[in-house]
């Protein structure tokens, strides 16, 4: 069994023993935009099981053409790999599904290549069923010693002993342009595995994995699980820009509200899908946290609804979608649209029409909108430390913990003002741009924090503060003085 460190230094041989590509080398193909300078783009999750047997019959060069140029995407995403772990392709790495008709991947590469159309796979990443089937010892632990069913130990041997294969594997037999990595951060739940308490320990010196809140060292806990998903995605990231050099890769929602935190994971683009049936309000917060952070960016909406009262999903309206479309890009970002082929590849009329209608709505707004900033007015404090301290979990999606931001913005904006999220280690670089920053109800937003708003104050800003214990946090500072006790009260604000 490898180390860590034994397979980054044999990370070269595993590129040079997948080098051989089933699928020839594009040239004489029209080029293809590199991730930073797409704007538009279709995605395709199928999640193959043990239980498919027909992955790939219906599908045809003649109808990828016809959605392709109905929609004039810049890049597509097809399913490689899902929660289930298995395979969407013949492979000679890992688990292939059993009922591959066609190979679908090959079907989409031929013809994306042909028409100038960037190719990337969804891949599941922490999340791998089948691994943990047949490597129950990959598997994550929970406090009660259960082993997960589906989730992988970031403290295990999966990631370099197949998931990375598996990755290498088919960037280059289809010569990818990128892969988008699901099942990743918002998966991750405390591990309770023995390497993780042989590690809490060397770095604590607290031999009792905490199970709560209440015990001791939690946040630590929380804290070192984040790091060493930091250093899983690091690992596949670099990997894979070895592997394939211009390989362009993410980690899905990873430097989002869902792992807020200052980016320093090498990603070359970061992504997230809106999958709550709320999306426009989603959007309006995720797309206002991803411009703050350095890096190309889009969201993803999923093209259906589903709800649990009916079987099968409904495709959304092209109206509904607009909508979702519009809240991105008026922040400056690409945007993409999420459907399920049927099982065997089919891909519906109503789907390739409405793609195409979206498609016409984002490109009229592409030379305004595309890589634009916003004029700052308002900012509103987005508290990553009071997430990680008291949210109880390793990553978001956070829930009601994250409702003070959302509420603040919806305020804002009903109120006509341009409203950008900053990050809390922005803080202390954008504060003097502001007119007005809001500091919503957080119950922890740090001295740091507090100290740059404070300086803020003084030199002229305006602070909006809400909730006690941003009140008490700052009383001393500015001078304000506390009456009564705090208590949580429902209202009913009218139009």
């Amino acid at each position: 069994m490898l180390t860590r460190r034994e397979f980054l230094a044999a990370t070269s041989a595993i590129a040079l023993s997948h080098s051989a590509s089933a699928i020839p080398s594009s040239g004489g193909a029209l080029p293809r935009l590199a991730r930073k300078d797409c704007f538009l783009g279709l995605h395709f999750d199928l999640h193959p099981t043990a239980r498919d047997k027909d992955l790939g019959r219906d599908l045809t060069d003649a109808m990828v053409s016809h959605l392709l140029d109905a929609c004039r995407p810049d890049f597509v995403e097809y399913d490689s790999k899902g929660h289930p772990g298995y395979l969407g392709y013949p492979s000679r790495t890992g688990m292939s599904a059993p009922g591959i008709v066609q190979d679908s991947l090959a079907i989409w590469r031929r013809v994306t290549a042909a028409l100038g159309v960037a190719f990337y796979n969804h891949f599941s990443g922490v999340l791998d069923g089948l691994a943990v089937v047949k490597h129950p010892e990959w598997a994550r632990v929970g406090p009660d010693g259960n082993r997960d069913p589906q989730e992988t130990s970031l403290f295990s041997p999966y990631e370099w002993e197949l998931m990375i294969p598996e990755l290498t594997e088919v960037a280059l037999r289809y010569d990818l342009d990128g892969s988008w990595v699901d099942g990743d951060c918002w998966a991750v739940k405390p591990d309770y595995c023995d390497a993780a308490q042989r590690e809490f320990l060397e770095k604590t010196g607290i031999d009792l994995l905490p199970k709560k809140p209440e015990d001791k060292g939690w946040n630590e806990f929380l804290d070192m699980q984040r790091e060493q998903f930091r250093q899983y995605v690091a690992v596949y990231v670099n990997a894979l820009h070895r592997a394939k050099p211009g390989y362009q890769i993410t980690s899905n929602w990873m430097y989002s509200t869902f792992a807020p935190e200052r980016p320093t994971v090498p990603l070359d683009y970061l992504s997230g899908d809106l999958a709550a049936q709320t999306a426009v309000r989603q959007a309006r917060i995720e797309a206002r946290y991803l411009s703050r952070c350095g890096k190309p960016w889009d969201l993803m909406s999923w093209g259906f609804e589903k709800d649990a009262q009916f079987k099968d999903p409904s495709t959304k309206p092209v109206v509904e979608l607009e909508q979702e479309a519009a809240v991105v890009l008026a922040q400056g970002g690409a945007y993409q649209i999420y459907y399920n082929p049927t099982r065997a590849g089919w891909i519906d009329d109503r789907v390739i029409t409405t793609a195409g209608e979206v498609g016409r709505f984002c490109r009229k707004r592409q030379q305004l909108s595309f890589c634009s900033e916003s004029l700052p007015e308002v900012g509103v404090l987005f508290s990553g430390r009071t997430l990680y301290r008291t949210a109880g979990r390793v990553f978001g999606g956070w829930g009601k913990a994250e409702a003070p931001a959302a509420g603040a913005v919806d305020l804002l904006l009903s109120c006509g003002y341009s409203v950008d999220l900053i990050p809390d280690w922005q803080a202390a670089e954008c504060t003097a741009q502001y007119h007005l920053i809001v500091v919503p109800d957080w119950q922890d937003i740090g001295e740091e924090v507090a100290k740059t708003l404070t300086s803020y104050v003084a030199e002229g800003g305006t602070l909006l503060l809400c909730g006690a214990e941003n009140a008490r946090l700052f009383s001393s500072d500015l001078n304000l003085r506390l009456t009564g006790t705090a208590q949580e009260r429902s209202y009913l604000i009218a139009d």
